[in-house]
C-alpha cells in the first residue's frame, strides 16, 4: 500500500486520479484472469449467489480504496498518507467488536484511543485549535475515508466465506470495482481532467497494476498462508516508515514534529491494540 500512495503522488499531475484507479484495477484483472478463468468459469453458478457480497466488496476494497489514496495524493503528502492509512488495523479492531460482538480488553481500548488520537494529531498538524477551525487538509479527510473503507472490506473479507479461492475472487472482485469506476471516470474525463494516453500514462498504470496490485496482493497472500492473517496484517504498520523514506527521498518532503508524535502514538496504540496476538 505505501508504493501505492508513492504512485498516487508520483502520479499527480500526470493521470487523474480516478482514471489511474480504474485502468489499475482492469489491467490487474486482465492480468490474473487467464490464470483463474477456468476456475471462475467452473463456478460461474456462484457468481449471482455471491454477487450482493463480491459488489460490496468491490466497492469498498476496490472502489473507495482504488480512487480515494490518489485523490487524497492532490492535497496531502505520503508522510501523512501512510500515517493515516495504518490507522486502519485499529479500525477493524473497532468496527469488529461493534459489528461482531468480539469484545475489546481494556488494554485493546486503550490502543485504539491512543492511535485515534495519533492520526488526529497529524490531520490537525500538532495544532489541536484546527479542530475548531476545521482548518484541515483535504486529503487527509480522503485517505481517513480509504483507511475506513479498508477496514469494511478486511472485515466482511474475512468473515463472509466464497466457493472462490483467493485468487479468483480478488479477480472478479477487482473486476466490478472497475465497472464501478467507470462511470466515475468517465464524468472525471470528460468534465474536469482528460486522460492523456501517452508513455507517462502507460508508465503509471504498469508500475500501479504490478507492485501494490498483483505482486504486493502474491505476496500478502503467500505470507499469509506461512504466518497467518494476524501476523500479516502487522506489516500495514510498517507503512508510517516506508511512507516517510519514499516522501523524503522521492518527494523532498519535510518531516514535521507532529508527524514524529503522531506516528509515536499511532504505533504504540496498534501495539496495544493487538496485544492478543502476542500472547
Amino acid at each position: 500500500m505505501t508504493s501505492n500512495i508513492a504512485i498516487a503522488k508520483g502520479a499527480l499531475g500526470n493521470i487523474p486520479p480516478v482514471s489511474l484507479a480504474f485502468w489499475r484495477w482492469l489491467v490487474v484483472c486482465l492480468i490474473i484472469l487467464p490464470f483463474v478463468y477456468s476456475e471462475i468459469r467452473k463456478n460461474q453458478k456462484y457468481i449471482l449467489q455471491e454477487l450482493p457480497k463480491l459488489t460490496f466488496l468491490a466497492f469498498t476494497g476496490f472502489g473507495i480504496c482504488g480512487a480515494f489514496p490518489y485523490i487524497s495524493g492532490l492535497t496531502t503528502t505520503v508522510t501523512n498518507m501512510s500515517i493515516i492509512y495504518a490507522l486502519a488495523p485499529i479500525i477493524i479492531v473497532l468496527f469488529s467488536g461493534i459489528l461482531f460482538k468480539e469484545k475489546l480488553s481494556t488494554i485493546q481500548l486503550i490502543g485504539v484511543i491512543t492511535s485515534f488520537a495519533g492520526v488526529s494529531f497529524i490531520i490537525f498538524k500538532g495544532n489541536w485549535s484546527n479542530f475548531f477551525h476545521l482548518n484541515l487538509t483535504l486529503g487527509d479527510l480522503w485517505i481517513l475515508g480509504a483507511a475506513i473503507s479498508w477496514a469494511f472490506f478486511s472485515i466482511y473479507l474475512v468473515n463472509w466465506k466464497s466457493k472462490f479461492s483467493i485468487f479468483a475472487r480478488f479477480t472478479i472482485m477487482g473486476l466490478i470495482g472497475s465497472i464501478i469506476l467507470f462511470p466515475f471516470y468517465m464524468i472525471e474525463n470528460f468534465y474536469f481532467i482528460p486522460t492523456q494516453f501517452n508513455n507517462t500514462f502507460i508508465l503509471f498504470v504498469i508500475l500501479a497494476s504490478l507492485f501494490p496490485g498483483v505482486l504486493a496482493f502474491t505476496m500478502y497472500t503467500k505470507l499469509q498462508q506461512l504466518i497467518g492473517a494476524s501476523l500479516t496484517g502487522l506489516t500495514v504498520y510498517l507503512m508510517p516508515i516506508y511512507g516517510a523514506i519514499y516522501g523524503l527521498i522521492l518527494f523532498g518532503e519535510v518531516f514535521h514534529y507532529f508527524h514524529f508524535f503522531g506516528a509515536a502514538l499511532v504505533l504504540t496504540g496498534i501495539f496495544l491494540a493487538n496485544k492478543k496476538f502476542s500472547k
